[in-house]
């Protein structure tokens, strides 16, 4: 599940029991990206208030794509999965998901959510490599300032978020299973689903 030790849920107390309770899913699990937490349930915290924050003036389907679109450089199976799942059935189907996470370019996505995807891998990739060209097009989508740099944000924090979990080993939860033989597999791209082997 992870390559350090996390505290089981029948040692937690204080922060890090509160942490397990707020994040606990409706099925009674707790997911082992919070578990990964356990020994700094501050930083848990204090990514959720940023992330919010980020969140609170995009729009749900760009903010997911841009999402994916990162996790998806970052080779990140947890977030791939995560937010396919709030993709799909939400504003897609398996079937365009599953194009989409393949090769957005070719999945009949507008011109504008293209380039934004390519604006995210283009961050992941080489950050520096970003001009006043690509945010030019990224204007000529429509796109104010404002938007662009929360765009940004969620993606470079997104790398933080990623690649914490990968770097300790942390696996997507065994629930993502239920995405189907047909799905899972394209959007677990890097480490397995838990249960799932190496």
């Amino acid at each position: 599940m992870a390559f350090i030790n996390t505290i089981p849920e029948e040692d937690a107390s204080g922060d890090v029991r509160r942490m397990y309770e707020e994040n606990r899913k409706p099925e009674g699990y707790i997911p082992n990206y919070v578990l990964a937490f356990s020994h700094r349930p501050e930083v848990m915290s204090a990514w959720g208030n940023l992330l919010g924050v980020i969140k609170s003036k995009m729009d749900t389907r760009r903010y997911e794509l841009v999402t994916l679109a990162t996790a998806r450089a970052l080779r990140h199976s947890y977030c791939m999965l995560a937010h396919g799942s709030v993709l799909c059935p939400q504003f897609y189907t398996p079937e365009q998901l599953a194009r989409i996470a393949t090769d957005y370019r070719a999945a009949g996505l507008d011109a504008a959510d293209v380039t934004l995807m390519a604006f995210a891998e283009k961050i992941v990739r080489d950050a520096t490599a970003v001009t006043q060209a690509d945010i030019d097009e990224l204007k000529q989508h429509g796109f104010s300032d404002a938007e662009i740099f929360d765009f940004t944000t969620a993606i470079t924090v997104r790398c933080f978020f990623s690649k914490t979990l990968d770097a300790l080993g942390v696996q997507p939860d065994e629930a993502y299973l239920e995405l189907g033989a047909a799905l899972y597999p394209v959007l677990a791209i890097g480490r397995p689903i838990a249960g799932q082997g190496s």
